[in-house]
């Protein structure tokens, strides 16, 4: 319960410094980098829903965490590039700010995926025993113990 609150909390700041950023660069001259803030809003609001709506839950096939490991590590890494070339070549405020807020979210974004990283092993650590354990199992059964 307590990490779904955490998790919540994490897609929340997400959303927010993400909407921010995509007003920051609507009102800068450095509009033509507003479709990367407002993409990374949309995606935080998507796992928003996702998570309330239990879908992980539902659709088991898919690693959730994995998708939202990559999301940060992508999120991170753009809104690096574009932050420094905001506050690089244009010299508005609302440049200089959206570059600010971009930063921030970089740093947001990278420790969350440096957190993530960690459910993110897990899970493969449990795919990886689990299919230790059949292949155990299999051999076990295979195997010709009555020829003693």
């Amino acid at each position: 319960m307590l990490s779904d609150l955490l998790y919540l909390t994490h897609l929340s700041g997400h959303q927010g410094l993400s909407f921010i950023t995509f007003v920051c660069y609507v009102a800068s001259s450095a509009s033509a980098f507003l479709a990367a803030p407002l993409l990374e809003f949309l995606l935080a609001l998507y796992f928003l829903f996702a998570d309330a709506m239990q879908l992980n839950d539902k659709w088991q096939g898919l690693c959730w965490p994995m998708m939202d490991f990559l999301r940060c590590v992508t999120a991170a890494l753009i809104y690096f590039a574009i932050s420094i070339t905001a506050v690089a070549k244009y010299s508005d405020a609302a440049s200089k700010a959206a570059g600010v807020f971009g930063f921030f979210a970089t740093i947001v974004f990278a420790v969350d995926f440096y957190l993530i990283f960690n459910d993110v092993a897990k899970f493969l650590k449990e795919g990886d025993s689990a299919e230790e354990n059949t292949a155990d199992k299999a051999e076990e059964e295979n195997s010709d113990s009555d020829s003693d």
